[in-house]
């Protein structure tokens, strides 16, 4: 995993983004209502998808028959295709207003992807295409090699091993040979520690504490939880390689402005079309301590020992579902934005498990940026796709591939406790099938209904005085008292929470409602909440694209709605 340094405060600013038209007034082209169109007709806690194809864009919500309550309504724009990496535009107009919509506003602004980030997504792109480079540096080659044992790799202490190490953020072919000792082993994991590493290091007992992490809490979730590895060295383990190559990857500056590599898995070094040309073996690479900044910018042992065991727990299962999709099912790998989905499940599942274990700070660490990222998501939907096999994951799309993990898990296992939630993520992993077609095979569902549950469940799941049907809940999180909780059992000024969940949507008037933006493959455009007071009249909802046209077809649009009051 690439991750950003944890001084979050750099990166996660809140910023108000002013909301403004900005162009002269155009008047929607569809009507904004005809006769036919049937009443939206919901008591409170009741749902559903609207097709706007069928009813010229229009939504008719009738007058409140209460003359002491309001009425609420959440409204969801979607486009339900599962398309990957389709968006369309929207606008959302109540009553019969001609002005053009302002656009959506947002108040939390996620960072840009970092180079490291950047880096992280290209070897997940080319392991989606198998489209490994060759070395320009020669491979790794069996045989004796100076100041080394024979390939493959030694698992006994001392034992010293030759790797070919990716040198280059941009382009992976510019390698540099690394010759290292292995300093610790255990059952199933050895670290070696590059020969060059900057001193003072890390300690010997500080790397039999890594180890035994790796070996007997993180090894255990991941395989549980996703699957076996592969093993095509035949050592029986996985080797950690602590090199300062990574720590290279980035200069000082970018390091403290852009963020910095801290580890990741490399699919070519397990493929057997392209392991011959790497280093033919189960191989994480991450940093090494450099507190004098010899390499880059300053990595003291703490934030070592604190980060790397989040990003093995990330990218074991990277390594897992390679062997699963590739090697075992000789199918192609998983798409991009459900492989990281999961890996960024493996990060909370490792939480739990070190909290079960007593160890909140680990759990803090775990849990706190994707929580985040979700939180980015949820702000600004209009941002974000669900599905997508392009690009580079932004910090919103991550929060959104987690979470619609997460909900999946809570949805579809036996129950909920964690071995029901690993036996469901192991069927997802364990599988020749790919993204959406995996997941309506997994569940039974069609991937439109579970998109639509998924993001009426991001508001009404832990509504306060509102009881959610059981498929839009979350099981595990509370996010309204989650964020404030966490915020004050996991004090870090360089990684705050937002105080408070960021999916508030104001209640506005259903007549009064007026916005623009994108929806995206599977996404919402926004979240909307369309009151009625006491006895208020009736109001008509209008979904066109931005344009003010009827939506295509390919868009797949839907207006969801659940009455909350």
């Amino acid at each position: 995993m690439l991750r950003k340094t944890w001084s979050y405060g750099k990166f996660w600013p809140m910023v108000l983004i002013a909301a403004c038209g900005g162009a002269d007034p155009v008047t929607p082209s569809l009507a904004m209502c005809g006769p036919g169109v049937p009443a939206v007709l919901l008591g409170p806690g009741e749902s559903v998808a609207l097709d706007p194809l069928t009813t010229n864009g229009c939504a008719i919500f009738p007058a409140n028959p209460s003359s002491t309550d309001s009425a609420e309504y959440l409204v969801v724009p979607q486009a339900a295709t599962t398309s990957p990496d389709f968006h369309s535009s929207f606008k959302l107009v109540g009553g019969a207003l001609a002005a053009a919509a302002p656009p959506v506003a947002a108040a939390m602004e996620g960072a840009p992807i970092s180079i490291a980030q950047q880096f992280h997504d290209r070897l997940r792109l080319m392991e989606q295409d198998r489209s490994f480079p060759t070395p320009a540096r020669p491979s790794r080659i069996a045989g004796p090699q100076p100041n080394s044992t024979p390939y493959p790799c030694p698992v006994t202490v001392g034992g010293q091993c030759t790797f070919i190490v990716i040198g280059n953020l941009t382009n992976i072919q510019i390698t540099r040979n690394v010759t290292a000792t292995a300093q610790t082993v255990g059952q199933h994991v050895v670290i070696y520690v590059d020969n060059s590493a900057p001193t003072p290091g890390i300690s010997t007992a500080q790397l039999d504490s890594l180890r035994n992490t790796f070996d007997t809490l993180l090894y255990a979730v991941d395989t549980t939880a996703f699957g076996r590895e592969s093993d095509v060295d035949g050592n029986g383990k996985v080797i950690v390689l602590m090199t300062g190559v990574l720590n290279s990857l980035v200069t000082e500056t970018q390091c403290n402005t852009s963020g910095y590599v801290v580890g990741f898995f490399f699919g070519a070094d397990i493929d057997p079309a392209f392991y011959s040309s790497w280093n033919k073996g189960e191989v994480f690479y991450s940093i090494v301590p450099d507190s004098n900044r010899t390499l880059s910018c300053t990595h003291p042992v703490s934030q070592v020992m604190r980060v790397l065991p989040l990003t093995f727990a990330h990218e074991f299962q990277h390594m897992i579902s390679y062997n699963q999709h590739v090697l075992l099912k000789h199918a192609s790998p998983e798409e991009l934005w459900l492989n990281e989905g999961l890996s960024h499940y493996a990060e909370e599942r490792s939480g739990r498990a070190f909290l079960a274990a007593g160890d909140s700070t680990h759990f803090c660490v775990h849990v706190k940026a994707d929580l985040y990222n979700f939180g980015l998501f949820v702000q600004n939907p209009g941002k974000t796709g669900l599905v997508t096999l392009t690009g580079l994951g932004t910090l919103d799309e991550r929060g959104a591939w987690w979470s619609f993990v997460r909900f999946l898990v809570d949805q579809f296992a036996a129950d909920t406790s964690l071995a029901a939630g690993d036996a469901f993520t192991r069927s997802l992993v364990q599988t020749n099938l790919r993204g959406t077609s995996n997941i309506t095979t997994v569940t039974g569902q069609s991937f439109d209904v579970l998109s639509r549950r998924w993001l009426l469940a991001n508001y009404v799941s832990d509504l306060p005085g509102f009881t959610a049907a059981p498929t839009m809940k979350y099981k595990h999180w509370a996010f309204r008292t989650a964020y404030p909780a966490i915020n004050a059992s996991c004090p870090d000024p360089r990684a705050p929470l937002p105080n408070a969940y960021p999916l508030a949507p104001a209640p506005i008037a259903g007549a009064g409602i007026s916005v623009a933006g994108t929806m995206y493959a599977s996404s919402a455009g926004t979240y909307q909440l369309a009151a009625q007071p006491p006895a208020g009249s009736p109001f008509t909802l209008l979904l066109s694209d931005g344009a003010g046209a009827a939506l295509q077809q390919t868009v797949t649009p839907r207006l969801q709605v659940i009455r909350i009051r």
